[in-house]
């Protein structure tokens, strides 16, 4: 009997999780379905969708930047945010689709 061996790549993994980890929050799913609709958004804008603090928004915002899940380009007055990689949403998408919703 054959045994089948993988290979895994444990730097691989280990991004993937902390990507995980990262966007394992209801708000921070919101942020990111809200960009994958919007392309890019402002904290304001953010804010009156999701009804919350804007602090508490700058803060899910600053941690997702600095995670290379968000990035943001500054036009005049406003900082506009987005997604980095829109692969991100399939993986929702796909945890959305599963039997565990």
């Amino acid at each position: 009997m054959s045994t089948l061996k993988v290979r895994v790549d444990q730097e691989k993994l280990d991004k993937a999780a902390y990507v995980l980890k990262c966007v394992a929050h209801p708000v921070r799913i919101s942020i990111i379905d809200l960009l994958e609709q919007r392309e890019r958004l402002t904290v304001s804008q953010l804010q009156e969708v999701l009804s919350i603090e804007q602090s508490l928004l700058s803060h899910h915002l600053t941690n997702m930047r600095d995670k290379g899940i968000v990035k943001t380009q500054r036009e005049g007055k406003n900082v506009y945010y987005s997604l980095t990689d829109t692969t991100i949403t399939t993986i929702i998408e796909c945890i959305k689709g599963s039997k565990v919703f």
